[in-house]
């Protein structure tokens, strides 16, 4: 595991949207009919909310379709460009049109770019949703494509990118945004929103397990990038208060090879859009190198910068003596 700029971490959790429910009218439902309770809980659970208007939507008018069908349901996609494809990843409550900010730097670049709504989100209709089912349609999108190059792949579809790699996918490159290294976890914060019980809570995992197909321990994307070997960046900013920046050390800590990169006040979804980590992303997945300072200057930057570049001096004695060695 390779960090670069890593610095103070402020613990944060995901909830999964607004509930209205008040906690009392659950809780006592809950101890008439359990059973109940659980089945609502799981469909609040497993439903995305409704994702906020995105200025990337327009991006999408010119694109070419490229849907896809996916366990009986119509899976929304687009596609720019030709060349090697990167597929752009959402994550929960989003839709593809969040990550357009990538399509003309990478199909300026020679290759292609293909976005999808996963199942419950956007265009690709309403629905319970998991990260399995993110997964799947990843799948559905690559083999449309003849495979993919690389996939960047933001929150919850870290999860789904890891659950298709574990399940055959193949690809060059992976890149992280704010990924979530065990969402299962948000059911913690879900239940003590609506004050749900731990029987309850029980209930839910299992009829999710059911339905599914996948333990909930199976969801875990440290446990599963221990076999890895695909090289792998993460961006994760240390202001997410979606996603804990802690989320991405312990993800780089399994992953054989991965880089993290911690950028400062762009919060979950800004990252997405911010020129600089949309050019570092470019040149991970275009086969360039990442290299950052302190004020998270990208490759093409890196340098540019004096404090970052005596900084870098201080602690890198052979670079300081290469560096006196050329002014001399």
């Amino acid at each position: 595991m390779t960090t670069v700029a890593i610095r103070s971490t402020q613990k944060s959790t995901n909830v999964r949207g607004r509930l209205a429910w008040p906690r009392r009218l659950v809780g006592a439902l809950a101890r008439i009919a359990p059973g109940a309770t659980a089945a609502v809980a799981e469909r609040l659970f497993f439903t995305p909310p409704r994702p906020h208007p995105s200025r990337g939507e327009r991006a999408l008018a010119g694109a070419h379709r490229a849907d896809v069908q996916v366990d009986g349901r119509r899976i929304a996609a687009w596609r720019w460009g030709e060349g090697p494809v990167v597929v752009l990843v959402h994550g929960w409550g989003g839709r593809a049109g969040q990550l357009t900010s990538f399509v003309e730097p990478l199909t300026s670049r020679g290759f292609a770019v293909v976005a999808f709504d996963a199942p419950g989100h956007g265009r690709s209709g309403r629905g319970l949703s998991s990260a399995p089912q993110f997964a799947r349609a990843l799948q559905a999108v690559a083999r449309s494509q003849a495979g993919a190059h690389a996939i960047v792949a933001h929150s919850l579809g870290a999860a789904a990118v890891a659950l298709a790699l574990r399940d055959g996918l193949r690809v060059e490159r992976v890149v992280f945004l704010g990924a979530a290294a065990d969402p299962p976890a948000w059911v913690g914060a879900f239940a003590r929103r609506l004050g749900l019980p731990d029987g309850v809570v029980d209930r839910l995992r299992a009829r999710s397990e059911r339905r599914l197909g996948i333990s909930w321990s199976e969801l875990h994307v440290p446990r599963l990038a221990a076999s890895f070997e695909v090289p792998l960046l993460i961006v994760h900013d240390r202001d997410d208060r979606e996603v804990a920046p802690e989320d991405a050390t312990e993800i780089a800590a399994a992953w054989r090879g991965a880089r993290v990169v911690e950028t400062a006040g762009l919060g979950h979804n800004r990252p997405l859009r911010d020129a600089g980590v949309v050019r570092g992303v470019v040149e991970f997945v275009t086969g360039g190198s990442v290299a950052t300072c302190a004020c998270g200057a990208p490759a093409a930057e890196a340098g540019s910068c004096e404090p970052c570049r005596l900084e870098a001096e201080l602690f890198d004695p052979a670079g300081r003596w290469e560096a006196l060695a050329n002014r001399g």
